[in-house]
């Protein structure tokens, strides 16, 4: 091993995979990590069977001399027993990204998914990185590799900030390095079904009557794309369709008429388990269907405007919608019951036929 000095510590290379680590002949604990893009000081040492690692800066911004020094005097307080309140080793984004995933009250299981995939693919070389090794340089760096798609570079890491923020209450970490990122502006699509006539006949000219199926029923009901792929029959009941588990983390009862039983009537007898079923898909329900001018979304957005154009409240549509309410009183208070908001139900599928010159 060799003395890390200033003209050792700027000769080692950057590591093309992973992190390296090397270790001071004189100091025992002091070791300068050398990853992709930074090379970090850090002591460390075994206290009561357990590694405590401590960070102490990086390279050049400490130098050598000053990493020592500062190896040195931890380690003289580790030997007096400061060593027990020593942080352990930063967790991995692995490790931190499991036990944030991990957590009972998290979401959905489809956020989850979101989230594990994220990391996989666009942060994957990072995942073996321990937190406190993840620059903010880094993170700048890595968002902007991603904004030619604004909205998913933004979502990616903010997904990588709440698993890091989630650490930093077990771990004494810096501040999240997302910190220094120039957030994306992302302006959503906004477009609604503007002639429904038109969408009524591009819905006919579907070949799958399934997907004409979906869509119609987003339209009428105004729900998520996600929440209709894994609708099961269990679930349509007389009076409402019952959502296990949705976006926000809770279910969701939405109230539901005789028009809603007429749309899925066709698929009555396809499946004993999914209204929307597909022998191709792995899950057992259609994931991806026929596209259309509008999107899934479009539908929703279509639903809720057509509502409050009827004369439905605001406060109401967001209730049909299952969208958490920004007051108090509404989040824990008023909980209207699925008999309280069938009539605006009625009132948004009545003008919703009307556009459509059924009616």
């Amino acid at each position: 091993m060799p003395k890390l000095t200033d003209t050792y510590a700027k000769k080692l290379p950057f590591s093309s995979e992973g992190t390296q680590k090397y270790w001071d002949n004189e100091i025992k604990g002091l070791v300068l990590f050398a990853g992709k893009r930074s090379k970090t000081w850090y002591f460390q040492k075994d206290v009561g069977g357990q590694t405590k690692r401590v960070l102490i800066g990086r390279y050049p911004v400490i130098s050598s001399q000053a990493a020592r020094q500062t190896a040195m005097s931890l380690a003289l307080e580790m030997g007096r027993g400061a060593g027990k309140v020593a942080q352990i080793g930063a967790p991995t984004l692995a490790t931190a990204m499991e036990v944030y995933l991990a957590r009972p009250k998290l979401r959905s299981e489809r956020y989850r998914h979101g989230v594990r995939t994220y990391m996989e693919n666009q942060l994957k070389e990072w995942l073996r990185l321990p937190l406190d090794e993840i620059s903010k340089s880094m993170a700048v760096r890595r968002h902007e590799q991603l904004a030619s798609n604004p909205s998913a570079a933004n979502h990616g890491l903010r997904y990588f900030r709440s698993i890091y923020n989630h650490a930093r209450r077990t771990h004494e970490l810096p501040e999240c390095p997302t910190i220094a990122i120039e957030w994306c502006e992302e302006r959503p699509d906004g477009r609604i079904i503007e002639d429904l006539k038109e969408w009524r006949r591009s819905v006919d000219a579907l070949h799958n009557p399934i997907h004409s199926v979906f869509h119609e029923l987003l339209l009428f009901t105004g729900l998520r794309k996600g929440e209709a792929f894994t609708l099961e029959w269990k679930h349509v009941l007389d009076d409402r369709i019952h959502i296990p588990m949705t976006k926000n983390g809770r279910s969701f009862e939405l109230p539901i008429l005789h028009l809603h039983h007429d749309i899925l009537k066709p698929l009555r007898r396809l499946d004993e388990k999914w209204v929307f079923p597909s022998p191709k898909s792995a899950a057992g329900h259609i994931t991806g269907p026929a596209k259309l001018k509008w999107s899934p979304h479009a539908h929703r957005r279509t639903f809720a405007t057509v509502a409050m154009e009827a004369g439905v409240l605001e406060e109401i549509v967001g209730r049909l919608l299952n969208h958490t309410p920004m007051s108090i009183t509404g989040q824990r208070y008023a909980l209207p019951s699925v008999e309280a908001l069938r009539p605006a139900m009625l009132l948004t599928c009545e003008e919703l036929d009307r556009r459509l010159g059924r009616i």
